[in-house]
């Protein structure tokens, strides 16, 4: 019996799943580690299956170094896809890392299993709300949308430019410290005033010693404050989720 396998079409799927499995390994929140290799490949699979009719068309010649040199450029696009939206995300982590370094959690940092690397205590915190505030308002549908029109704005045979890449990187870096300081902003301030505070009583009266009192002052005022923080989180992931995505579809030329 024999078999009339569609190369074109199982070359196009594979090498959009290169790109697609790429991405899920940067991207968030789909890049965490509680989610198994295996998942994640047939993630990628199922995502290019839709976009196989726009894919192709634009396959390189079937030559071996052709489609090395194709998977490979397929890596690098989807990576700097993914790495784009994770950049936007990181701000979400600084705000929590902020917030530990002024209120003196930074003594606390642990091993986390998730991330492979050392995490402080609000930095941990404030990532795990984004990531289910992210899956509770459908906000992964809509990077996942953004990154699905790359397959028809960036085909198989297009080359990602550079230049717009590298404008987006320092733009991205910029719009990071800046989310991050507006998200963990309020609390920084007040923290800074308490330590103000302390340091004009210390000058006052030299032998209470008011600094050392001023850690667990500055212990109960952020885990007292923390929820007016946080009440600002879902507002700015909002509007990480829609500069991520535009960020990616100007990268794609969309």
């Amino acid at each position: 019996m024999n078999w009339d396998v569609p190369i074109a079409e199982l070359l196009s799927i594979m090498l959009g799943a290169v790109r697609a499995g790429a991405w899920l390994a940067i991207c968030p929140p789909f890049q965490n580690r509680m989610i198994p290799a295996q998942v994640k490949v047939l993630l990628s699979i199922a995502i290019t299956l839709p976009m196989t009719p726009y894919l192709r068309g634009h396959l390189p010649s079937i030559e071996t170094p052709d489609i090395i040199a194709c998977a490979a450029l397929q890596v690098f696009v989807g990576a700097a896809l993914g790495f784009i939206t994770a950049m936007l995300f990181a701000a979400i982590q600084a705000a929590g890392d902020l917030i530990d370094v002024f209120g003196g959690f930074t003594l606390a940092m642990a091993f986390d299993p998730l991330s492979m690397n050392q995490s402080s205590i609000f930095g941990r915190f404030y990532n795990l709300t984004a990531a289910t505030l992210l899956f509770a308002s459908d906000g992964h549908q809509l990077i996942l949308r953004g990154f699905l029109q790359s397959y028809q704005a960036l085909p198989l045979n297009a080359n990602i430019s550079m230049e717009t890449f590298s404008k987006l990187l320092l733009s991205g870096i910029a719009e990071m410290f800046l989310a991050a300081l507006q998200i963990a902003g309020p609390l920084i301030a007040v923290l800074f005033l308490t330590d103000v505070a302390f340091g004009l009583l210390n000058r006052v009266a030299p032998a209470l010693n008011a600094f050392q009192l001023g850690f667990p002052a500055k212990i109960l005022l952020v885990l007292t404050l923390s929820g007016t923080a946080i009440a600002m989180l879902p507002r700015a992931l909002d509007g990480l989720v829609d500069k991520a995505v535009a960020a990616v579809v100007h990268l794609t030329g969309g």
